[in-house]
């Protein structure tokens, strides 16, 4: 079984039913596939064959749907790329890949004309937009709709392709560093896909919103689980709240996943209350850990289940998920409330270990910490072009994700800090998770991250980066004394800087990787 499945199984089984909203436009899934059709014709007659690799450059877009699938069933390999990244950043993509081609959405253009170095590459761009139909229309460069209406849709093209074979390349956002590009093949895919059709119980009658970027597996994963089982894609081009909860309520939208800071958002969103979402059965989270007290407004506000999620690109991305065993349904809400906050079970496509530093289990008594492993069929086989660093990610056929947890008695697994985010203060060691956690049950407190700087006495001092919500005031020693009634005093901040908004990553996420480069490098930030 490929990826080219899931759509096929749809246009047999869904033809005339919607299969993509993108702003007033929509398209059946018989039409969608003829798109998609159509795009394989053009790609092949650009010189695209198997093994080659295809990059895109776009926001959220039907597009981008139908360049998941037409390059795939052609033996292509597609490469999301982060619009968000620098240009340097996507130079060095289109190089490390070796992309022949790049799809453009017109709304980059002036920064990738800017690329100067891009003429020198083997690398064709491609624009895409509304605007943009003809060739010739501004730029010499062939356009994605006159490539697709120049194309025949008379069936897909026949590609010999495997379990094994490549289909995607997606680069890491760097937060440890230059990206890493993270190998899938079309049975990594499927088979997470496959899991999250059983785990999320999905049907033909789920509406999917694409909020959270599609060159991230966060949300991309349901490209295919949505595909398979005939549910809808509806498409928002960048988080805005107001647009997400008006496509909520105006397309009924079931199901979705965004990172906790897009949760966060929208609760707080001075309209939130005005939208109906009778519709929405099921929120997941994860790329981040999240409060409880975030969940409870999750719920209250949205009137649906929530569940956490943890994963990797390396994975596919799901390695965990928080929904509730059904003897845990019992339990009082505070209780449940615990558990959906917890970073999750183990997820049905792997098979997942949290060792200590000699390889064996911990004990599951919420206690012990030790390191998440994991293997599966939907686990990555290593790192483009980048054979020293997978042998030292993937060991035995364990994939070592560097993320440190416990595990409770129930088996649920929760993610106390990543190896490189502990602080070692005073001789204790500190999770950053676990003072941020104790930050954001603060009512005035929006964002908040920790991070250890370097500190004579303490050897790293806990310091904290709050952002507030609109209209809140806290002083610094009132979150610092907050903190010290909630947790052991030499875990709680010995400072904390009010900022008016924290760095974000490419996905979204809060960016320690430059707070500690603003923090550990300027000597009057430092805590003496």
């Amino acid at each position: 079984m490929i990826l080219t499945e899931p759509l096929r199984k749809a246009v047999r089984l869904y033809p005339r039913k919607r299969a993509v909203v993108c702003g007033d436009s929509s398209w059946t899934y018989s039409e969608f596939g003829q798109r998609v059709d159509c795009l394989s014709q053009a790609l092949r007659s650009l010189g695209i064959e198997k093994g080659d690799r295809v990059a895109i450059l776009h926001r959220n877009c039907h597009r981008y749907l139908e360049c998941y699938f037409g390059v795939m069933q052609i033996g292509a390999v597609l490469v999301p790329m982060n619009y968000r990244l620098s240009t340097s950043d996507w130079l060095d993509i289109i190089r490390d890949s070796e992309a022949k081609i790049l799809v453009v959405d017109e709304y980059l253009r002036e920064r990738v004309e800017s690329v100067a170095d891009l003429e020198g590459e083997k690398c064709k761009v491609v624009w895409a937009g509304d605007s943009v139909r003809e060739k010739g229309s501004g730029c010499e460069e062939p356009s994605y709709e006159s490539l697709l209406e120049e194309a025949s849709p008379a069936g897909p093209p026949i590609a010999e392709i495997g379990g094994d074979d490549l289909a995607q390349i997606y680069y890491t956002s760097g937060t440890t560093g230059k990206g890493k590009g993270v190998v899938l093949t079309h049975r990594n895919v499927y088979v997470h896909a496959l899991g999250t059709i059983a785990e999320f119980q999905l049907t033909d009658a789920d509406v999917w919103i694409h909020a959270a970027p599609l060159f991230h597996l966060a949300d991309g994963w349901a490209t295919w689980a949505i595909t398979w089982v005939g549910g809808v894609h509806v498409m928002v081009p960048e988080f805005r709240e107001q647009a997400v909860l008006e496509a909520i309520e105006r397309e009924g939208v079931t199901i979705t996943n965004m990172i906790p800071t897009m949760l966060n958002a929208l609760v707080n969103y001075a309209d939130v209350a005005k939208y109906d979402y009778a519709s929405l059965r099921l929120l997941l989270s994860g790329g981040a850990p999240i409060a409880g007290k975030l969940v409870e407004r999750i719920m209250e506000t949205f009137g649906c289940e929530y569940a956490q999620t943890y994963g990797m690109t390396e994975t596919s991305p799901y390695l965990t998920v928080s929904t509730l065993k059904d003897h845990l349904k019992g339990l009082s809400d505070e209780q449940q409330t615990r558990f959906r906050a917890k970073t999750g079970r183990e997820f049905i496509t792997v098979e997942l270990r949290v060792v200590n530093a000699e390889g064996e289990d911990v004990e599951p008594d919420g206690e012990e910490v030790g390191e998440i492993i994991v293997r599966g069929d939907s686990v990555t086989s290593g790192y483009w072009n980048l054979p020293e660093v997978t042998e030292e990610a993937i060991k035995d056929g364990w994939l070592y994700t560097g993320d440190m947890a416990v595990v409770d008695e129930e088996g649920y697994v929760n993610i106390v800090d990543r190896k490189r985010d502990m602080i070692i203060t005073g001789g204790e060691n500190v999770y950053s998770v676990e003072v941020e956690n104790v930050l954001y049950s603060h009512p005035a407190i929006l964002e908040a991250a920790v991070i250890g700087v370097p500190d004579e006495k303490w050897g790293e001092a806990v310091t904290a980066v709050v952002a507030l919500k609109q209209g809140q005031d806290a002083s610094e020693e009132e979150i610092i004394q907050f903190c010290k009634e909630r947790m052991a005093s030499f875990k709680a901040p010995k400072s904390v800087d009010l900022v008016s908004a924290l760095p974000k990553t490419g996905s979204g996420k809060i960016s320690k990787n430059v707070l500690r480069d603003e923090y550990c490098k300027a000597p009057s930030r430092r805590v003496h």
